[in-house]
């Protein structure tokens, strides 16, 4: 008698994202603190060699690696810019293609005339220098003391905003930004929603610096 074996499922293979923070500043020192948290390996990076930011790595957690800037564009999928915005051009000189990686603009930028951004939200005038790469905004509007603290509190998770002209691009930053305790709220295009966490000349976005919480239902 002929027994069935049923349908074979394929095997779902899992893939093991890698993360770099460049930057080290108040902004960069907050976001591994949250990727310490939760024990997931980030790689930090700046201009300075990554000697000058190892003590630093380490007092915050074995989880947190410092590198150079080469190193750390060059092995992460996902990267997340805590500079000050006028030095992304630079950190864009590290790889000549930036094909297969996610960049999350944690970056601000106050009292620039629209005009010398062509017009353009900040992180779509950033992404021009970043050809190949998914960029998405997410984790600049809030103040560096808050976003060190854990986002799990009063009986939920603090919010963190995210926008981008990639559609398929903010998914995985919302998984991210879940791993590590947030509450993503998607808001669409770098031009619409996500118009509220950008500056525009010297009026901010009106999400920008606020804490808010989403209640666990």
């Amino acid at each position: 008698m002929l027994r069935s074996r049923g349908t074979i499922q394929p095997t779902e293979r899992r893939s093991i994202m890698s993360y770099a923070i460049i930057g080290f500043g108040k902004i960069g020192q907050a976001l591994a603190q949250a990727f310490a948290r939760k024990n997931i390996d980030v790689i930090v990076a700046s201009r300075r060699p990554p000697e000058a930011l190892a003590p630093q790595a380490r007092a915050i957690g074995p989880t947190v690696v410092a590198k150079s800037l080469q190193e750390a564009v060059g092995a992460a999928d996902t990267i997340i810019l805590a500079i000050p915005f006028g030095e992304h051009r630079a950190v864009a000189k590290a790889l000549p293609n930036w094909e297969g990686k996610t960049i999350i603009d944690a970056t601000n930028v106050f009292g620039v005339p629209p005009g010398e951004l062509d017009n353009l939200p900040s992180s779509a005038f950033a992404a021009k220098a970043f050809p190949g790469a998914k960029f998405v905004k997410g984790f600049n509007h809030l103040i560096a003391a808050t976003l060190a603290t854990d986002p799990v509190v009063e009986g939920g998770h603090r919010v963190v905003f995210l926008s981008s002209d990639n559609a398929d691009a903010v998914a995985p930053v919302a998984a991210l930004a879940r791993q590590l305790g947030f509450a993503p709220i998607e808001l669409g295009k770098f031009d619409e929603g996500g118009a509220l966490v950008h500056a525009r000349g010297r009026v901010w976005g009106q999400l920008i610096f606020q804490d808010l919480l989403k209640k666990e239902q």
